[in-house]
C-alpha cells in the first residue's frame, strides 16, 4: 500500500527549483498534445515562446498582459503567506475598473486630477471590496475562500449592469461599452508602438516594495509567523484581526489599482472583457513566483507570455482560445504535484505490515493491577 508521509525537513533547493521542473513537464505535455493536433511542437513553441518578446510591438502586448497579474499575484501571495485564503482578486479588479471609469468619463481634455482621482477610486473600491468578505469572516467566522469567490461573480454582473446602464456610452448604438476616455485621463505609454504604459513600471516597484516590508520590516515577520503557526503568532502578542484586515485590504488595493489601470491604460473605456481571467490566473502566478514578490516579477511576464501567445495561436495555428486556460491548468497541476512531493513522501509498505500496523494500534493496553494488590498476592 502507498502511504503518504510529511518530509522532516524540505529541500528549500527543489522548492525553488519545483516551478522549473513543473514548467518543463508543461512543455512535454503540451509537445504531445500539438503533435496529436498535427502541429509541429517546434512551430507552436516558437508563437507561444518566441514571437511575444520577437519584436516591439509584442514586448509591449506582453507588458500589457503582466502588469494586472503582477499586481494582483502580489497581493494574493502576502494574503497566502499569512495562510488567508483570497479567491476575490478578480472582482476586486472588475469593481476597481468600474468606479474608475465612473469618474475617468467625467474628465475633459483640459481636466487635471482625473487620472489620479481614477485610479484612487479603482483603489478604494478594491478595498472595500475585499472588506466585505473580510468583515463576515471577523464577525461570522464565515469561509473566506467561499465568499471571496461569490463576490467575484456579483462584481462580474455589476460590471455588466454598468456598461449597459449607467456608463454605457449614449451614441453607442446598444454596445455594451463607454465612452472613450478623454486623453487627460489615461496613462502615459512607454514607447511609441504598441499600448503598454507606466503601469508596468509601477506593478514592479510595489513588487520591490512589498518584498522589503515581507523580509525586511516587523509588520513582514508578524505576518511570516502567523501562517507559519498562528497559535505560536497569538502567543507574541501579534493581532491576528490586524494581519487578516491588513493583507486583505493591501490585497484589495492592489486588484482594484489593476482594474483602474486596464481602463485608464491599454483599452481606454469600460468594456464587459476588462479581464480575460486575470484575478484567477494571478494565483497561478503567486505560486510560480513562490509567493515571493521578487519571484512574482518573473512569474508574471512568464504567465503574460502564455497570454501572448495564445493570441498570437488564434491567429497563426488557427487554435481556440480555450487553449490558454489549458496551459494555465495543466501548469497548475504540475505545480501543485511538485510541491506536494516537495514537502512530503511517498512509502511503499506492505499490505501485512499495515495490517500489523493497524492491529497493534487498536489492540488495548493491558490493565495493570494496583501496586498494592500485587503485593498482596506475593
Amino acid at each position: 500500500m502507498l502511504k503518504v508521509q510529511p518530509r522532516i525537513q524540505s529541500s528549500k533547493t527543489m522548492a525553488w527549483f519545483s516551478p522549473l521542473i513543473a514548467i518543463a513537464l508543461t512543455a512535454l505535455v503540451s509537445g504531445i498534445m500539438f503533435t496529436l493536433l498535427d502541429i509541429s511542437p517546434i512551430k507552436a513553441f516558437e508563437v507561444f515562446i518566441l514571437q511575444p518578446i520577437g519584436d516591439a510591438y509584442n514586448l509591449g502586448e506582453l507588458m500589457v498582459k503582466a502588469t494586472p497579474l503582477m499586481l494582483c499575484a502580489i497581493g494574493l501571495a502576502l494574503c497566502y503567506r499569512a495562510n488567508i485564503w483570497n479567491i476575490g482578486a478578480e472582482g476586486q479588479l472588475l469593481v476597481g475598473a468600474v468606479v474608475a471609469s465612473a469618474i475617468a468619463i467625467q474628465a475633459h481634455d483640459e481636466s487635471s486630477g482625473m487620472l489620479l482621482l481614477s485610479l484612487v477610486g479603482g483603489i478604494g473600491a478594491g478595498m472595500c471590496w475585499a472588506a466585505i468578505p473580510t468583515l463576515l469572516n471577523r464577525l461570522f467566522h464565515t469561509n473566506l475562500i467561499l465568499t471571496t469567490i461569490m463576490l467575484n461573480y456579483i462584481g462580474l454582473y455589476i460590471l455588466l449592469w454598468a456598461v449597459h446602464g449607467p456608463l454605457a456610452d449614449p451614441q453607442g448604438f446598444g454596445f455594451p461599452e463607454s465612452v472613450m476616455f478623454a486623453d487627460s485621463v489615461l496613462l502615459p505609454t512607454l514607447m511609441d508602438e504598441g499600448r503598454a504604459s507606466i503601469s508596468i513600471v509601477i506593478a514592479i516597484i510595489i513588487a520591490i516594495v512589498a518584498g522589503v516590508l515581507l523580509f525586511k520590516t516587523l509588520p513582514g515577520f508578524q505576518l511570516r509567523v502567523f501562517g507559519e503557526d498562528q497559535a505560536a503568532a497569538r502567543y507574541a502578542g501579534f493581532s491576528s484581526s490586524k494581519i487578516v484586515w491588513m493583507v486583505m485590504l493591501f490585497s484589495g488595493a492592489l486588484a482594484g489599482l489593476a482594474g483602474a489601470a486596464e481602463v485608464t491604460g491599454p483599452i481606454g473605456q469600460l468594456i464587459p472583457s476588462v479581464s480575460p481571467g486575470y484575478g484567477y490566473a494571478a494565483i497561478i502566478v503567486a505560486y510560480l513566483g513562490r509567493l515571493n514578490p521578487f519571484g512574482i516579477i518573473l512569474s508574471a511576464l512568464f504567465m503574460g507570455t502564455l497570454y501572448m501567445g495564445g493570441d498570437l495561436a488564434q491567429i497563426e495555428l488557427g487554435m481556440p482560445t480555450a487553449i490558454t486556460g489549458l496551459f494555465q491548468g495543466t501548469l497548475l497541476f504540475f505545480l501543485l504535484a511538485c510541491d506536494f512531493l516537495v514537502y512530503y513522501r511517498i512509502t511503499i509498505v506492505p499490505r501485512g505490515n499495515h495490517n500489523n500496523q493497524q492491529s497493534q494500534q487498536r489492540e488495548p493496553m493491558p490493565e495493570l493491577e494496583p501496586k498494592s494488590t500485587q503485593q498482596g498476592a506475593v
